[in-house]
């Protein structure tokens, strides 16, 4: 989660976010480029904890109502939508998340933010062509747009972002989030050897401010339910949502930009090609004509 300061700079939980962060990024990664199961198992997992966490929020007690069977089909619902996916019946798998809606839509908020974000990094690591390189471009950007907002914030201070929703978040970490995130994408893009070097800074900005309003509509959900942290798991960052509600934002719309350049990385993806891709099934020899 983005944190990004105010005028009197306070480093006091940036140790404890470092040792976090050397823990979780290598095993992430790893598992990112392994690929196969071990990736499965670790979307299925953070999944799982992303709905447990989010439905207490909604107002769902573990400790009373949730040991309910009601409670256990709301935290097998994405797990269903994944397990569907791997067997290839995407459509399925996203119009299961969508009939989450039977638990209310508190609850089923929980339940669309879980599955989508997981389906969506599912479906970028399986595509033919691409391997981890889509993942990992997201994976980069969201830290470097979380990383470089922490220190712009607390370094250059200045007006609030947001004081409503996020007290702590400043235009000047907004900004030098923005920054690092195009550094990301543009470095991503140079090493993966997939070329569009200005279309990896572009997108790169594009995900870190997808990020940013991610970060920014978890603090309000937490704000409106008078919490600090949506849990305990992640020393110095508080709970899954609190690190991935970045990642959350940004993978959806990677995942539907990859729809308009299929076989290539998603950041190879000019306006003409999304124009296409949106416009074919009305114009199909428009899609040929863009490329």
């Amino acid at each position: 989660m983005v944190t990004t300061g105010s005028a009197n700079p306070r480093w006091s939980d940036l140790r404890l976010r470092l040792i976090s962060a050397a823990v979780i990024v290598p095993i992430a990664i790893l598992c990112i480029l392994a690929g196969g199961i071990a990736y499965r198992v670790m979307i299925l997992l953070v999944s799982l904890g992303l709905v447990y966490e989010g439905a207490a929020m909604a107002g769902l007690s573990w400790k009373k109502g949730g040991r309910s069977w009601r409670g256990g089909l709301l935290l097998l619902w994405p797990i269903l939508g994944l397990a569907v996916a791997m067997k290839g019946e995407w459509r399925a798998a996203f119009g299961l998340a969508l009939t989450a809606a039977i638990f209310g839509f508190a609850q089923w908020a929980c339940v669309a933010v879980a599955s989508f974000g997981g389906l969506s990094l599912l479906w970028l690591r399986e595509q033919p062509g691409t391997g981890a390189l889509p993942v990992l471009f997201i994976i980069f950007v969201v830290i470097a747009s979380d990383s470089g907002a922490y220190l712009a914030g607390r370094i250059f201070g200045g007006p609030k972002l947001a004081p409503s929703i996020s007290p702590g978040k400043t235009r000047s970490g907004a900004a030098g989030g923005l920054l690092a995130a195009a550094l990301a994408g543009l470095a991503v893009a140079g090493f993966s050897g997939q070329g569009a070097l200005p279309g990896g800074a572009i997108w790169g900005m594009i995900l870190g401010c997808a990020a940013q309003c991610g970060d920014l509509a978890e603090s309000a959900a937490k704000r409106r339910v008078g919490i600090k942290d949506s849990g305990w798991l992640i020393p110095g960052h508080g709970g899954l949502l609190d690190r991935f509600d970045g990642l959350l934002a940004a993978a959806p719309l990677a995942a539907l930009v990859s729809l308009a350049v299929p076989g290539q990385v998603f950041w190879t993806a000019l306006p003409f090609d999304i124009l296409g891709a949106l416009l074919h099934p009305f114009f199909p020899s428009f899609s040929a004509f863009s490329h």
